[in-house]
């Protein structure tokens, strides 16, 4: 019984952690956001004191449940195992523990958070590992799956279903999803938790409290008669039947020995009051979880409209814009500071999936890899939106309201001369202007002395919040003729 409630609650734990990534509508960053919230190595960074008391005690009482319940990386691994069992069955066998490399990896990891090497700090946060799978790997599946239903729902005169863009938003970060999924998966397949009681300062820091919990796995060695069967079926390798003892630092609470036992030697109860430690056998059905994906080829209609988006009035080829160089990123309002966000953010990407305007995608540059930047060549960050204050679980974009967005200034406006249309066909424009939300950009004459000559952009950068209206309508291309350049810290105007 107690297999099949984990088991279960993984399952909806790992659901909802990857709705946060997928869900395009934001209903699932609306309703859900408190799963990002209560991940341990962000509620840490957030000084979420709450959450981290939480989680300590509930490790100090059931012991490591968080690594099997909590965490979608986990859960994910555990899948992979799964996998790996059905190919052969009984394929683990105890191994010691390799204390020197986890306790040096949980000392890399806080050297780095210190430091604020972000870098580090992301490629070893387990949420963040599989925030930036969900983000890379499935959330354009999804889109392209919605895209297909979208197109047949057209075909039937329904409209349940709408178009979206399918982006892959880095290269960069794609392949290291890429990587880090085929890495763990092979791992888990063959060796269940290895990753998780070798590399991941989470699992270290929880293993060594879940030591002193008062719920665990025991075993009775007065009905054991030495089988191995738990052995062999412990994906945490920490059950060692010879000496009839687990290594609860390296247990994951899955269950999965106590469902194995026939002669109910090995239970889960409370180490307190007893010095035999024999607890109440019971006895678990090992479940069977299923995972289908469906591919379906991308309808034609779905295709021939994301072409029409490339066209002018169905005639001319609209050119992509390029990202200009600026001197100075662009971070979020919420971020405070580039160095803000920097030591706070653990790349999770959760941010970037949410943001409905396709403004921030993740950064290229060594020092902030994967972490957020904002850029305006598909969209720009309006005043009213502030979703992505909102999904932040590690206090690297911290709550902003709309009131106070509208009068942060994360950057502001350069005009490029040589790229300005009235300059370069002979016509007026103003779309800068027109657009600008903060009423930063007026428009005045080539020549003063001459009011009806062309008319060019002028930037009052004491009012400008650097939302990248102005940049991303410009009609100028592939580069714009006005840009933002980000502060490296925020203002209030």
């Amino acid at each position: 019984m107690l297999r099949k409630i984990r088991v279960t609650l993984a399952i909806l734990s790992i659901v909802m952690v990857t709705l946060l990534f997928v869900d395009f509508t934001g209903t699932a960053q609306r309703y859900l956001g408190w799963m990002a919230k209560i991940q341990f190595l962000p509620a840490l960074l957030a000084l979420n004191v709450g959450v981290i008391v939480l989680l300590v005690a509930m490790t100090l009482l059931l012991g490591r449940v968080y690594c099997s319940v909590i965490c979608p990386l986990g859960i994910m691994q555990d899948a992979f195992g799964w996998l790996g069992k059905k190919a052969k069955k009984n394929r683990y066998t105890h191994s010691r523990a390799l204390t020197w490399l986890r306790l040096t990896m949980l000392a890399v990891m806080a050297v780095s958070i210190a430091a604020g090497l972000g870098i580090i700090v992301a490629l070893l946060a387990p949420y963040s590992a599989y925030g930036r799978i969900a983000q890379g790997i499935l959330a354009p599946a999804w889109d392209g799956i919605n895209n297909v239903l979208a197109a047949i729902a057209e075909h039937y005169g329904s409209y349940a279903f709408y178009t979206v863009d399918v982006w892959l938003r880095g290269g960069l970060t794609l392949g290291v999803a890429i990587a880090t999924l085929v890495i763990l998966g092979v791992l888990a397949f063959r060796g269940g938790r290895t990753y998780c009681n070798t590399i991941c300062p989470v699992g270290t820091v929880l293993g060594y409290l879940s030591k002193y919990s008062i719920m665990r796995p025991v075993i009775d060695t007065e009905k054991c008669i030495n089988c191995g069967l738990c052995s062999r079926n412990c994906k945490a390798s920490c059950i060692d039947v010879r000496e009839h003892s687990i290594d609860y630092t390296r247990c994951v609470a899955c269950m999965d020995c106590i469902g194995k036992c026939s002669k109910g030697a090995i239970s889960y109860r409370s180490r307190l009051g007893s010095r035999s430690e024999k607890p109440v056998a019971a006895a678990v059905d090992g479940g069977r979880r299923t995972f289908v994906v469906t591919a379906l080829a991308t309808a034609g209609a779905a295709g021939l409209k994301a072409a029409e988006k490339k066209v002018d009035g169905g005639l001319a080829v609209i050119e992509d814009k390029q990202k200009p160089e600026r001197k100075t990123k662009i971070v979020p309002p919420g971020a405070l500071s580039i160095r803000n966000l920097e030591s706070h953010c653990t790349a999770c990407q959760l941010c970037v999936s949410a943001c409905p305007n396709g403004v921030l995608r993740p950064s290229t540059d060594p020092e902030s890899l994967m972490q957020p930047e904002s850029s305006y060549e598909r969209g720009y960050c309006r005043p009213e939106c502030t979703r992505c204050s909102r999904v932040c679980p590690t206090g690297a974009i911290r709550p902003i309201s709309r009131e106070e967005k509208s009068s942060v200034q994360i950057g502001h406006a350069v005009w490029v001369k040589a790229n300005c249309v009235p300059l370069t066909d002979g016509v007026e424009c103003g779309n800068c202007a027109r657009h600008c939300p903060a009423g930063a950009i007026q428009m005045v004459a080539v020549d003063p002395a001459d009011p009806a000559s062309l008319h060019i952009p002028v930037v009052n950068t004491e009012r400008c919040i650097g939302c990248g209206a102005c940049e991303n309508l410009c009609p100028a291309r592939p580069f714009s003729a006005i840009y933002v350049e980000g502060h490296e810290t925020h203002r209030s105007i």
